[in-house]
């Protein structure tokens, strides 16, 4: 492996891309320390060592690199862009117009990306005007850190973050065209990991160093397991029938169908994220106390096994929906009679498609099981150890470990056409 990464920056081309790609880096690391205007950064330290910081901090911190708790330039981090894409695929189902945008190649996906650029956007403004807000009541951080801002500075705020989200999504896009993997994935692969010392550090500080050791060695087995099962697919087996178009044959070959055991990501969990914390959202609003109590006693607790419970089952249906929604099996059936395609043993067009339809829900209950008990491993040890943070577990691994096993693969295919070993070779 390490003679991998040695003949990596022996290529030009590949050189090239990978240090452009951690400049990029570089960069996005710099925008996480620079505070907006209108903050008092001496109140927001004070707050953040007094171990004041609100739910949504935590939450979406971590995939922010540290920037939300911080309250700077990219402070909102690319989720804006994330819930946007996830909006753009829901619409496609359910809106002609964008399905058949998806089906007209590469002109198409471009259309359907700068509609996600404008809704990224809007996801942008409302997100930053909902975070001043919260930083200037005292929810977010238990205390106003902007307490001298007034109109003008609150509005140049909201535009500083709107732009700070805006200038991530093109270094996202830069390191997608001109770098290594996809850059969306990588910059939420380094928010995550730049966390880890300092969760570490509140694991040693809360429970001892017993529990360090103890996280770390659970974490290196959930990455062996999450590894093992993103890798994992069915296989099934697809016969082209040969034709005959004057002197040449076509078709004739064998290939596959490749169904991942996880076939909807880490998607399930970020719905099922979302969803769980609305409860407390609509709470506040109704201002019913009723609701509150209910709230407080059963769903704010994230260690609260009634908690646990409702985002494992949460989990499990939104990797169904998804799965459901991303796969058309009668749309691949089809695809495949046209090309005169089948699969041995199942007749073409409606057999077929159910086949593809049973075997997809079959395998989607184990990659349900398995999201769904990595998702709420943070929240058992919470409910079991007290342990605060857990920098290997839940959406964090899952994206962690798709997004190096996506970018050793773009990296070591580039090695093979060059002769030279990969990682895993």
């Amino acid at each position: 492996m390490l003679r991998a990464f040695v003949n990596a920056f022996k290529i030009p081309d590949l050189r090239r891309k990978l240090l452009f790609t951690l400049g990029i880096i570089a960069v996005y690391r710099v925008g996480g320390w620079i505070p907006i205007p209108g903050v008092e950064v001496d109140i927001l330290r004070e707050a953040i060592g007094g171990g004041a910081a609100g739910n949504i901090v935590g939450i979406i911190n971590v995939f922010a690199g540290g920037a939300l708790q911080q309250m700077a330039v990219f402070a909102l981090g690319i989720m804006p862009y994330i819930t946007a894409s996830i909006i753009m695929q829901l619409l496609a189902v359910v809106i002609p117009k964008l399905e058949e945008l998806q089906r007209e190649g590469e002109q198409g996906r471009k259309q359907i990306t700068q509609y996600t650029r404008y809704a990224t956007v809007a996801l942008a403004l409302l997100q930053s005007t909902a975070l001043v807000t919260l930083a200037r009541n005292g929810t977010a951080f238990e205390t106003n850190v902007m307490p001298g801002a007034g109109a003008g500075i609150i509005m140049l705020a909201i535009i500083t973050l709107t732009a700070g989200t805006t200038i991530i999504m093109w270094l996202g896009e830069l390191i997608t065209a001109r770098g290594v993997g996809n850059g969306m994935s990588l910059l939420i692969y380094i928010s995550i990991i730049s966390q880890f010392p300092s969760q570490l550090s509140i694991v040693r500080t809360s429970n001892g160093w017993g529990w360090v050791a103890g996280v770390l060695v659970m974490g290196l087995f959930l990455t062996v397991a999450v590894v093992f099962m993103e890798m994992g697919q069915r296989r099934i087996p697809v016969q082209y029938a040969r034709r005959q178009v004057g002197r040449k044959s076509y078709g004739g070959q064998a290939t596959y169908i490749p169904l991942k055991v996880n076939q909807s990501g880490v998607i399930p969990v970020i719905f099922a994220s979302s969803l769980i914390y609305l409860p407390g959202l609509a709470a506040q609003v109704s201002g019913s106390q009723a609701f509150i109590n209910f709230n407080e006693r059963y769903l704010a607790d994230a260690g609260s096994w009634v908690f646990i419970l409702i985002f494992a089952a949460l989990t499990i249906f939104f990797a169904y929906f998804y799965s459901a929604i991303t796969f058309n099996p009668i749309q691949v059936a089809d695809n495949m009679k046209r090309y005169g395609g089948f699969v041995p043993g199942i007749r073409p067009g409606r057999q077929t498609a159910e086949y593809l339809d049973r075997v997809l829900t079959r395998i989607t209950l184990p990659g349900s099981l398995y999201l769904a008990s990595v998702a709420v491993l943070p929240f058992i040890l919470l409910a079991v150890g007290n342990i605060q943070a857990f920098p290997l577990g839940g959406v964090s691994l899952l994206i962690m470990v798709g997004v190096a096993l996506q970018t050793m693969q773009q990296v070591e295919s580039q090695l093979m056409q060059r002769n030279y070993e990969g990682f895993l070779r």
